[in-house]
């Protein structure tokens, strides 16, 4: 069953600058490249984007990492391979990214959610070393920024929206503690079915940077909270 969050019910006391700014940022870089042609978009997906048979092969063959194979970890993050997948990503930091920042503070926030980010590559790469795809999208960060909420916010509660196909829409309020514990069994059952059958190249979605990005975000969120809040 799809459920679709929309909205929780805690406010946040101050403007969640950096949110707003990573939402702008992902999108202006979402309107530059995917602006370009088909085949330059794809270019610009395997320069940027993280390739972990690329990663696995310096490994393997014992050369030297170099900026450029380091990169990939962060910038792969603020590219997005469609619209709907830029769209889906920034609904999710709007939604949980403002509580968030709140509780650590702009700078705090932003450092938080790169190395989520970079948690959740790194993550994709050992469950995925041959991979000879890009992946790119911001749920690994966001996933982090997701597993801080579940930590800080358990009493929230979220409004979800349940479609039906036969009655009228749902909307229920689930606590956020049940919808993110769900949403992470949900990453896990599928990223480890289909780590059996081929991974994220018959998947098409990183199922484990959402999962290492979540736990990363559960486990470092406290080396982030601003003692005054």
């Amino acid at each position: 069953m799809k459920m679709i969050p929309l909205r929780d019910n805690i406010e946040s006391r101050r403007p969640p600058l950096v949110t707003v700014l990573l939402i702008i940022l992902n999108s202006l870089v979402f309107y530059i490249s995917a602006g370009n042609h088909p085949v330059v978009f794809a270019k610009i997906l395997y320069k940027y984007g993280l390739i972990p048979a690329k990663i696995t092969k310096l490994f393997v063959t014992g050369a030297a990492l170099s900026l450029d194979d380091l990169y990939p970890f962060i910038t792969s993050t603020f590219l997005h391979g469609n619209l709907w997948h830029l769209i889906s990503n920034m609904w999710i930091l709007w939604l949980f990214g403002d509580n968030v920042e709140d509780r650590m503070g702009h700078v705090r926030f932003l450092i938080f959610y790169l190395i989520s980010g970079i948690i959740a590559g790194i993550t994709h790469l050992v469950f995925n070393p041959l991979l000879p795809v890009p992946v790119v999208g911001a749920s690994g960060a966001i996933a982090g920024v997701m597993g801080a909420y579940f930590v800080l916010f358990p009493t929230a509660r979220i409004i979800t929206l349940i479609p039906t196909f036969f009655i009228l829409p749902l909307f229920v309020h689930i606590p956020a503690v049940v919808y993110l514990f769900l949403w992470f069994l949900t990453q896990l059952y599928y990223g480890t079915a289909y780590s059996v059958i081929g991974g994220t190249a018959v998947s098409g979605v990183a199922w484990w940077a959402h999962i290492g990005g979540f736990v990363g975000g559960v486990i470092l969120n406290r080396f982030f909270i601003r003692k005054r809040y």
